[in-house]
């Protein structure tokens, strides 16, 4: 299982580092763009002080499976780039600079690329997938089209404007916290989202603390459900039912609007951090479930979905 460090040049020139996984053997292999969740999240989906560790067992399943995988560090995170000044279009702009740096590679098959994308990343998959492929909306025109993407996957993704979805996930963190504190949050919420509306900059300041304003506000007037109604390829769309930051009802709007194969699963026990936790789900539980290992159960359904829409050839044929 071969592994390539590489860079996405991103529109304003700033270089993605990266890891590409490649499968044993010969290319050109299919491949598969990997989206983390917000934050600032190096190619691993590890920040300092939480390891998610997605990148690597899940790139190792899909090699295992005959597909190559990409992932890269976020800009300001163990590269150049300000993470705190980047917004939600620039991360999105990002991302389809990677898609292209994955495609121009001649190890790659360009007619056989997916994209996985975890919360965050989900909704940034959402939009590489849907038709027309257009360079306005990904960057600058001489960045040029996108390329076409063959299949997605949607790991935690919302299906309603990017406000609601945040409302939502403060009334489900709420049901997890003591009694006491639980009728307030979603006034805190709503405080907060009203202070971050307000400002103007790319970072502000809010209780004293400096927070990314603009990926929020951008987030927050942000809809997905235009790009899921122009998504024609095959979509796996995967929430847990222990989920309390992507509400799983979701799932249902993801295949009424998906005008192309939509395969949607609610799996009991996963939570956002795709582990399984039974019983009442609570952000206390998180360092406890980050010391356990990414579902082996979600890994097999992923790679095994990828594979037959991604055609990955019987080892032994020609591709």
């Amino acid at each position: 299982m071969p592994e390539v460090e590489m860079a996405a040049v991103a529109d304003d020139g700033l270089l993605l580092a990266g890891t590409l996984t490649l499968p044993d053997g010969p290319g050109p292999h299919p491949a598969v763009l990997l989206l983390h969740a917000s934050g600032p999240l190096d190619r691993d989906a590890n920040t300092r002080r939480h390891r998610m560790q997605l990148g690597p067992p899940l790139a190792a399943a899909l090699a295992a499976n005959g597909i190559a995988t990409l992932r890269y560090d976020r800009r300001g995170v163990g590269a150049p780039g300000i993470w705190r000044a980047t917004g939600f279009t620039t991360t999105r702009h990002d991302a389809a600079a990677a898609l292209r740096a994955l495609a121009d590679r001649p190890d790659i098959r360009a007619d056989a690329i997916g994209v996985i994308g975890h919360s965050e990343g989900a909704i940034h998959a959402m939009t590489l997938a849907a038709q027309p492929s257009t360079a306005a909306a990904f960057g600058t025109p001489a960045s040029g089209a996108r390329p076409a993407v063959a299949a997605v996957v949607l790991l935690a993704g919302f299906a309603r404007l990017g406000e609601d979805a945040l409302r939502r996930q403060a009334q489900m963190i709420a049901g997890g916290l003591p009694a006491p504190v639980r009728p307030l949050l979603p006034a805190l919420a709503n405080r907060y989202l009203a202070r971050i509306a307000a400002t103007s900059t790319d970072v502000a300041r809010v209780a004293g603390i400096p927070v990314n304003a603009r990926w929020i506000r951008e987030l927050l007037t942000h809809d997905p459900r235009a790009d899921l109604a122009n998504i024609h390829v095959p979509v796996l769309a995967i929430t847990g039912g222990n989920d309390i930051q992507v509400d799983p009802a979701d799932l249902d709007e993801i295949h009424r609007l998906t005008p192309g194969k939509a395969e949607i699963h609610r799996i009991p026990d996963l939570t956002h951090l795709l582990r399984r936790h039974p019983g009442r789900p609570s952000l206390r539980t998180y360092p406890r479930q980050l010391r356990e290992p990414v579902d082996p159960d979600l890994l097999t359904q992923i790679t095994d979905w990828l594979t037959t829409r991604l055609q990955v050839p019987v080892q032994g044929t020609a591709t």
